[in-house]
């Protein structure tokens, strides 16, 4: 449904990586650095989107287990079987380089300004996040101090698109989902968890190649997050 012609929302709930936080370009730096180093890179000589597509596909997959792993420790198992099953070595320094880099990611370049906006035309800012508090305090000091409240799948006990974090975080907010409009980047992740519970959401299409559910349309499409204050006024919120 157009987003005019839904109620004004109390909170704002994002994605943090790949929405607010360079998540893609900080993982393929440190996957470049990584193969750079280890000595059997030169003869099987992945690229590092490669190297990527099979990551996701170990961290996605530990993510449902149970019981619930921290994502420090999921993201270290995910690079140890990634570079197994690619014949690389492993070393746990590699794991110190990927895991390390995370919190030092930075935001999008128009990411500080909008939220301000956003923040100054009263609505209030929560990040909803597959992560650990002690990694995304790095990346949340870089956000202007704009940002309410941090949601992450450690508090939960949960990741998404499960429905457990964000029931997490509606009861942490005190909120309703149809109080929410959820920002995000991510349609494997948290368009599943918008189809499943009906929360609205805005997708920022990075061009990244990722598309949505076959079964799941946003309420809202903009390219880069400084759109949003844009149509936000076309629906007679700001």
């Amino acid at each position: 449904m157009p987003l005019a012609h839904l109620p004004r929302p109390q909170w704002l709930t994002f994605d943090c990586y790949g929405t607010l936080i360079q998540w893609d370009e900080g993982l393929q730096d440190a996957v470049a650095r990584i193969l750079a180093v280890n000595p059997e890179a030169s003869r099987h000589a992945p690229t590092p989107a490669q190297f990527l597509h099979r990551y996701d596909g170990h961290e996605h997959r530990l993510e449902r287990e149970r019981p619930h792993r921290n994502f420090a420790d999921i993201s270290r198992e995910s690079l140890r079987l990634t570079m197994q099953e690619l014949s690389l070595e492993y070393r746990p320094e590699y794991a110190d380089m990927l895991v390390g880099g995370i919190s030092a990611m930075p935001p999008f370049p128009e990411v500080v300004g909008t939220l301000a906006v956003l923040k100054q035309a009263g609505f209030r800012l929560c990040i909803i996040s597959n992560t650990d508090d002690g990694i995304i305090a790095g990346n949340v000091a870089q956000l202007g101090g704009h940002v309410d409240r941090v949601i992450t799948a450690e508090q939960a006990g949960a990741y998404k698109p499960s429905r457990q974090i964000f029931a997490h975080a509606y009861a942490s907010l005190g909120v309703t989902p149809d109080e929410v409009v959820h920002i995000c980047a991510s349609p494997h992740l948290d368009h599943a968890a918008a189809r499943d519970i009906g929360f609205r959401c805005v997708w920022i299409d990075r061009g990244t190649g990722r598309e949505c559910l076959p079964d799941y349309r946003p309420d809202a499409t903009v390219a880069t997050l400084d759109r949003v204050p844009e149509l936000f006024r076309d629906a007679g919120w700001l």
